[in-house]
């Protein structure tokens, strides 16, 4: 996948959220690892891992299963037009307010920090000051719809 633009509920370059797990399988391969949460009671969801690409993929929905979700660490991702991965916590804070997105929740976790964007729904992961992956996603119904 040459095309790495984070697209907050969207998808990541050709890849868009709702599309049904068979079809990203056929378009990317067979990933390096699967975790399976089909018999965990509150959810129905499968993690594809492409470790080699640089991103991990969530699918979620039990009628059909669909991406739901993100997370990359790939060092070539764009969100607006600007590297994210290795970038500080301000730099974050400074493009998500160039963008329109002033408000966010600031979580410590040990060594780690999480920025949420809950509006946007996207999270950035930050250790030593550095933004290490981001995760974003959508919401899906049980049928695997996109809910708005």
């Amino acid at each position: 996948m040459s095309n790495l633009v984070i697209e907050p509920k969207k998808g990541f370059g050709e890849i868009k959220f709702g599309t049904e797990i068979e079809k990203i399988i056929e378009n990317l391969g067979e990933p390096e690892e699967i975790d399976n949460f089909e018999n965990d009671a509150d959810i129905n969801a499968v993690l594809l891992h492409y470790w080699q690409k640089g991103y991990s993929l969530f699918f979620q929905g039990d009628t059909k299963q669909v991406l739901a979700g993100i997370e990359t660490d790939h060092p070539d991702a764009l969100l607006y037009g600007k590297k994210v991965i290795g970038v500080s916590e301000n730099d974050v804070v400074e493009l998500m307010k160039a963008n329109g997105h002033q408000e966010y929740d600031r979580e410590t976790d040990e060594d780690e920090v999480r920025l949420s964007y809950e509006e946007e729904m996207v999270d950035f992961y930050i250790k030593d000051n550095k933004v290490v992956f981001v995760n974003w996603d959508i919401l899906v119904d049980e049928e695997g719809n996109i809910m708005e």
